[in-house]
């Protein structure tokens, strides 16, 4: 019978884990679409507490134009406060999805703000993106909607 070691720790010891994640809820969108657009980001830190919110309009756009800069937003906030690890929730299944390399960009203004936000991810030791239905990313949407708002 082989002898068996009473060290288990290799078979049991967890997986090397990413870094504590600050979680960026983003939102953007166009009443008309294009039209009044803006964009809408809550940040929370690693312990789920509020550190931010962010909110801007953005004149006569797109909603993917508006769910973009939303991210930027995010992003550039992350690295003006040298925060190391992001998930970003959006509702926006199209960015979402160009982000992870799912879908192509295609547009040429989006390209650009595609390319943006690719070079910022870069500068992150981690980096999440998901999809999240427009219900469980309320604050955003409000802080979006209030950006809109500003454009009447």
């Amino acid at each position: 019978m082989p002898s068996r070691s009473s060290d288990s720790s290799n078979l049991f010891s967890a997986p090397k884990s990413a870094p504590p994640a600050h979680t960026a809820h983003v939102d953007g969108g166009a009443r008309g679409n294009p039209g009044p657009a803006g964009y809408g980001v809550a940040i929370n830190d690693a312990s789920g507490h509020p550190v931010a919110e962010l909110s801007e309009y953005l004149g006569h756009h797109t909603n993917n134009y508006a769910e973009y800069q939303g991210l930027l937003a995010a992003l550039r906030y992350a690295a003006e406060n040298h925060i190391k690890a992001l998930q970003v929730v959006s509702d926006s299944e199209l960015m979402v999805r160009q982000m992870k390399g799912i879908y192509k960009v295609r547009h040429p203004e989006l390209r650009k703000l595609y390319d943006e936000a690719q070079r910022l991810v870069r500068r992150l030791e981690h980096f999440e993106i998901r999809h999240a239905l427009r219900e469980h990313n309320q604050i955003a949407d409000r802080l979006a909607n209030v950006a809109m708002d500003r454009g009447r």
